[in-house]
């Protein structure tokens, strides 16, 4: 869990509510504790920022290079674009994709929706919207999972996974559960 700004806590009960670990990131000697990363909402320039700051970025970078599986939630799906609309903030850059920040609205234009999600099946996932981006061009080895009204809300490519909106501000565990199982090939306990 990179723990530098954002909505941190809240991916990190949804998955303990797993039954799966999720140690903080705040230094690059974290990274050798952990098999995947989760990069939360908040400010993403800020995070982006941040990184740089504490050193993070170079080795981050290294590892997602090597393999790591990481799940960007709308901060965290700026951070991981390869491109953002006229913006040169510092990012990791490592999808190929293009992002709108704030696409959706200020912070009073917050919404809810239920979402179909291919990879989740019914019912419906339910998706909450804060200041969120979307994608405006998805490259070629990019799989999209969810749309809202045309515009690209969830996407996977390989090891990475990003969505818009933020899954860990509500109770259903099934987004958190797909990028532990399916993206990263973790093993959650039998009972959760």
């Amino acid at each position: 869990m990179l723990a530098l700004q954002g909505a941190f806590r809240e991916h990190k009960w949804a998955l303990e509510r797993l039954g799966v670990s999720a140690p903080l990131v705040l230094k690059a000697e974290d990274l050798a504790a952990i098999d995947a990363l989760i990069i939360p909402g908040g400010e993403s320039t800020t995070i982006g920022r941040l990184l740089n700051v504490f050193g993070l970025m170079a080795p981050l970078l290294a590892r997602v290079a090597a393999g790591l599986p990481v799940f960007g939630t709308c901060a965290g799906m700026v951070l991981l674009a390869r491109e953002i609309e006229g913006s040169a903030q510092p990012r990791l850059g490592v999808m190929d994709v293009t992002v709108r920040r704030n696409a959706f609205g200020r912070q009073v234009d917050s919404f809810e929706v239920d979402l179909t999600v291919s990879v989740l099946g019914p019912p419906p996932f339910r998706g909450v919207f804060i200041r969120a981006p979307y994608i405006t061009r998805v490259g070629p080895g990019v799989e999209v999972l969810a749309c809202l009204a045309e515009k690209v809300i969830l996407v996977r490519q390989g090891r990475l996974l990003a969505a818009s909106f933020h899954p860990e501000l509500t109770d259903d565990l099934r987004l958190h559960r797909y990028f532990v199982n399916e993206v990263a090939g973790l093993a959650i306990p039998a009972d959760r």
